[in-house]
């Protein structure tokens, strides 16, 4: 593709399309029988697996390709630790608000990560970018139905919901920044190594608790491959093309998705004003990625001098 910014975006896309259905997959997993511990557990132990996998049967010339030294190895590892905590934290959110109210929190890394970019390059974001937030955001508030909602705020799952998405934020600015030399898929497999680190040291308990293996033979495989092998793959491939504050506005397609998946698997009704806000939402990614925007303003400033 031409293009390396619409071939970014359109990475950037189909990963957080796979974020937006891990979520009805967890809570078909919960009501088999299964829990957090053992979900997440799952989610990173098989998504470790699967990309050590990838990287075996990848092409001689590849796995040759730019060897990480102990050090690049250690800085995925650690930046890695993001994707376990933002899974802790939002699953430790729903645990106390509900879950709408929790995703709007999460999507708060849409103008959280245009705020890094603009910290990191030292310049504001153009108006285009904020307005698209904007309207992301309240397209947020209609599709999760946060309106209608009787809500019982709890400062606890407030607090985890805005940790989830500075973690998420931070992942996005590792996929963004971090090591980029090394190809994809290794990238992938040490970040991924380092959720799965920190999600044994905080569920560590459970596996001597009555955990069930078989959540590794049947939801496990599902959740891991749309939540740490695809997704992954694509942000770190896509993230460099298209920078962090695009990516974040992005990677809000899997709200809609999420709604979109919960009406079609879960049955659950989905309102009107839910389908208004997932057109904003999808109508505002579309315009961010409308090839010839900046031509047409650029010819609008033209028309006008003259």
């Amino acid at each position: 593709m031409r293009n390396p910014k619409l071939k970014g975006s359109i990475l950037i896309t189909l990963g957080a399309c796979c974020y937006g259905m891990l979520g009805t997959y967890v809570k078909m997993a919960y009501q088999s029988g299964f829990n957090t511990a053992e979900v997440t557990i799952a989610q990173f132990a098989i998504g470790c697996i699967g990309l050590f996998i990838l990287t075996l049967v990848r092409r001689p010339h590849a796995n040759t390709y730019l060897r990480g030294s102990i050090k690049s190895t250690v800085r995925l590892v650690l930046a890695g630790s993001s994707l376990g905590l933002t899974s802790i934290f939002y699953y430790m959110s729903v645990k106390y608000i509900a879950v709408s109210v929790a995703i709007v929190l999460l999507a708060q890394s849409v103008w959280m990560g245009v705020v890094v970019e603009a910290i990191d390059q030292k310049k504001l974001p153009h108006i285009g970018k904020m307005l698209a937030v904007l309207v992301i955001m309240a397209g947020t508030v209609l599709a999760t139905n946060l309106l209608t909602q009787s809500i019982s705020f709890n400062w606890k799952g407030i607090a985890f919901g805005l940790l989830g998405a500075l973690c998420y934020t931070a992942t996005m600015y590792s996929t963004n920044n971090l090591e980029l030399g090394l190809p994809p898929v290794k990238r992938s497999l040490f970040m991924v190594l380092g959720g799965l680190i920190v999600v044994l040291m905080v569920f560590h308990t459970a596996v001597n608790e009555g955990f069930s293996g078989s959540i590794f033979f049947s939801w496990g495989l599902l959740i891991a491959l749309f939540g740490t092998i695809l997704p992954p793959l694509l942000f770190t491939r896509g993230m460099p093309l298209t920078g962090i504050g695009l990516g974040a506005v992005l990677a809000a397609i899997e709200i809609p998705i999420a709604v979109i998946m919960a009406g079609v698997l879960l049955s659950e009704k989905v309102l009107v004003s839910q389908w208004i806000g997932v057109a904003l939402i999808l109508g505002a990614v579309a315009w961010m990625n409308m090839p010839k925007r900046q031509v047409i303003k650029f010819k609008i400033k033209y028309d006008n001098k003259n």
